[in-house]
This record gives C-alpha cells, structure tokens and sequence, in this order.
C-alpha cells in the first residue's frame, strides 16, 4: 500500500501526522516504510529523534542522489535502532520494521524528467513488494515531487498496486480553501494527475483529507471562557458549511486529529508512555492516530466514507 501524504502549506502538521502514523501501524505489527519527498526540507529525521548528522537529511547517499542516478540505492534507517529517544529504541514484542528514507540536505526541489520517474517507479514498486504500508511524504502545494510521483503512478508498473493521497489541512478558512484548491483548482493534482494518464474519477476516490490540530470544545480542558466557546461553536459551523461546499467536507473526511500541547511544542512520535506514564500527551490524540493508521490501509473504511 503506498499513501501520498501531501498539504496545501506548510505547517499544516503533515510531517508530525504522517511519521506517527507510519510509528502506529509498526506498533501493530507491519513493516512501514517513511520516505521523505520534501525536497526542499527533508527533515522528517527530527521527528523520528534521529542523530543530527541524519535529522535534515544525509550526505550523499539520500533520496536526491538516488533519483538522480548517482547511487544504485537510497540509504536506509533503521528507526528502532537508530534513534536517540529511548522509548523508540525499546522496541515492543511484534512490532514491525519502521524505515526511513532520508533526502540528501542542502538540496531543493528539482523538475521531472523520464529517467527521474523511471527512478521513482521502480523505488515504489520495490518498497511496496517490501513493506506493509509506504508513505511518501511530499513537499506542500503544488510541488515537483508530486508530478514525479503521479506520472510514476500512472506507470503500468504501478497501475496493480494500491495507491491513495492523504491530503492534511489546519482547521481555518485559508487552509480549506487552500486544501480544496490542492486537488481540485488549476495545476491541482487532479489536473496534473489527468496529464499524467490517471483516470480523473479514480484519482478523486483516491483522495481523502485529514484535519490537523483541531480544537475540540467540549474537551474539558480548553482553559476557554464561555464567551469564548460559543464564539468558537460559530466559527466551527461556518467552517463545516465552507468544507460542504469546497469538497472538504465529511463525505471526503478520513479523520481529525485534535490539538495536543506535545505536537505545538515538540514535533515528535507520540508514545504509549507519553499518555500514560508521564502525562505529557493526549490519550486521545492516540486514539486518533491509532485509528487513521487502520483507516488508512482498511478497505472498507476507505470505500464507505
């Protein structure tokens, strides 16, 4: 299973959202792969509390250089064992593999080209034949990285493999109108994805969206007045009717995840530990994460929304 994890902006909590749930589906027993197509910021290794020589990338041996034919391979990180947060190195009975592969650092986004895309397929075709769940984290908007996978997609290499986009925006009216103009505005991915070879209906059933750092106002811990919550459940309406209108709204939702203190703060994998013994997070920003990463890969949860 390969998801495309995209945003309209940056700052959207896509990286953070993306990399717990690749860490959530390991935890449940199946190999997941993290590959980090932000070109221009391959720093997804901080989330994963990975030394500093790999945090924003590596030298040489990354994704750049793979796609550019300048190494047979893209190097490989073992997260389990490589990190330096203690909780991840405890690795749990029956948990499965949880890989990285990094960008090269002091790069930038690069245009297309055939033998870029030659690359890139045959790169998703042996990480799917590999790994239970494969998320490709790409760069916000309308980006280099995501014509080089759509035109890999619409590869007949590809074309048998499951594939589906998981597109995450914030909670506001910019980051809507944004997000719908991602998939369905000119130069969206449906645009792109049709001159690629996709089939436009099939692309659109591909796409689903997920709420990021969205704040719940009947969480007892708000610290709002209540002034303040009934001007919130207002905004919160108008912002329901926009995502009706806009194709945001709940027939193409796959989830919310709340806004937990830890994820503002501290971009980072959310542990059992974190929620329980120490406190430092949401037990139900767990639950959310747990859920998107079954979702994510359930068939039925897909079709039904």
């Amino acid at each position: 299973m390969l998801i495309f994890a995209t945003s309209d902006k940056g700052g959207t909590g896509r990286s953070v959202t993306s990399t717990n749930l690749a860490y959530r589906h390991a935890l449940q027993g199946k190999d997941s792969a993290y590959l980090d197509f932000d070109f221009g910021s391959p720093t997804s290794g901080a989330i994963f509390d990975l030394p500093e020589e790999i945090a924003s990338g590596v030298d040489g041996d990354g994704l750049h250089s793979y796609l550019f034919g300048r190494v047979p391979a893209p190097r490989r990180v073992n997260v389990w064992t490589e990190t330096q947060r203690e909780v991840l190195r405890s690795r749990p009975a029956g948990a499965g593999r949880l890989t990285l592969l990094p960008g090269d650092s002091g790069q930038g986004e690069f245009s297309s080209t055939p033998e870029i895309v030659d690359r890139c397929t045959e790169l998703l075709v042996r990480m799917d034949e590999e790994f239970d769940l494969v998320i490709i984290d790409l760069s916000a908007g309308r980006s280099y990285a995501t014509e080089i996978v759509l035109a890999a997609t619409a590869r007949p290499e590809l074309r048998g493999v499951p594939s589906r986009w998981i597109v995450f925006h914030r909670w506001t009216r910019q980051h809507i109108i944004a997000a719908s103009g991602l998939v369905r505005g000119p130069q969206g991915i449906l645009d792109t994805g049709a001159e690629c070879g996709h089939d436009r209906d099939a692309l659109t059933e591909a796409i689903r969206f997920v709420r990021t750092a969205v704040l719940d106002p009947s969480a007892p811990d708000t610290g709002l007045r209540l002034e303040q919550l009934a001007w919130l459940d207002v905004c919160n309406r108008g912002l329901h009717e926009l995502a009706s209108r806009t194709g945001v709204g709940r027939v193409n939702l796959l989830g919310e995840v709340p806004l937990d203190p830890v994820l503002q703060w501290r971009e980072q994998l959310i542990s059992n530990d974190d929620v329980w013994l120490h406190r430092t997070a949401n037990e139900r920003t767990v639950n959310a994460f747990e859920d998107l990463a079954k979702k994510i890969v359930d068939e039925n949860s897909w079709v039904g929304l």
